[in-house]
């Protein structure tokens, strides 16, 4: 199996029950290793042959954009988008991070973690 990384996409957005998190807002991590077979893209050199990992950042982007309760649901969200805009993609490990999380302990991020794998 074939990899692309998109390693720690840090995004500014608007996520939490908290209501005061929807206001001020927080930092976020996303990460997600999409299996594939990029052979074609590797032997052209060609963007068409390959999924473009510039689209793929739009795309979380976009969903970041739109404010939800659970980080569950931002990286369902994700997923989807990708999963829809990319048909090729043969298995997909996406990690959603919330950095700084407000909760009473020190704590440098909470994660979810998603797995699809083609059926």
């Amino acid at each position: 199996m074939n990899y692309l990384i998109v390693d720690n996409l840090r995004i500014f957005a608007y996520h939490g029950v908290i209501p005061t998190e929807n206001v001020v807002g927080g930092e976020y991590s996303v990460s997600l290793k999409i299996g594939y077979d990029f052979s074609q893209a590797a032997r052209t050199d060609n963007i068409q042959d390959a999924i473009n990992y510039a689209e793929i950042c739009e795309l979380i982007k976009e969903e970041m954009k739109r404010p939800s309760q659970l980080i569950e649901n931002v990286a369902w969200r994700i997923q989807q988008a990708i999963l829809s805009h990319f048909q090729q993609i043969e298995t997909m490990e996406l990690t959603v991070r919330k950095m700084h999380p407000p909760v009473p302990a020190q704590l440098e991020a909470s994660a979810v973690v998603l797995n699809y794998a083609r059926e």
